[in-house]
């Protein structure tokens, strides 16, 4: 068995948890280094929260289904559990969801400054769509459980 795979099971017997719970595995950001950098943040408790772009095409995450987050090895390093789900336009995210993200100083400057700049590029690149501030976004709460 891999790594990601031995890691889960552990999880699922450890919590007897169903390993069909699993909803996917996933590292955050764009590059290793922010893959590093949220992942540990996650892991010790500060990073509570995600945004992402709404894609009408892909899956909504669910409450309650788990997650792996990865490292920027792609490395498993923790196991999360959505808490809540919400979309809305980019500007109506809360400065305490920004809060929540637990990114940079965790001011709401900051994460609209980060995040208008990363859905940009994300728009661009991956949904071949311009970013505004009426772009819809998913926001997710989560616990880190293992």
């Amino acid at each position: 068995m891999n790594k990601i795979n031995d890691f889960w099971m552990d999880f699922c017997q450890k919590h007897h948890v169903d390993p069909e719970e699993l909803e996917e595995v996933f590292a955050f950001g764009r590059n290793r280094h922010d893959a590093d950098v949220l992942s540990d943040l996650v892991n010790r408790g500060i990073k509570t929260a995600t945004t992402s772009v709404y894609d009408l095409d892909g899956a909504m995450p669910v409450v309650g289904k788990y997650a792996i987050v990865l490292n920027g090895k792609n490395e498993p390093v923790c196991v999360i559990q959505n808490k809540t789900v919400e979309i809305m336009p980019f500007k109506n995210v809360s400065a305490e969801h920004a809060h929540l993200e637990g990114e940079g100083d965790r001011s709401y400057e900051y994460w609209r400054k980060v995040h208008e700049k990363f859905f940009a590029q994300e728009c661009e690149e991956d949904l071949d769509t311009t970013f505004t501030e009426n772009t819809e976004v998913v926001c997710e709460t989560f616990e880190k459980l293992d």
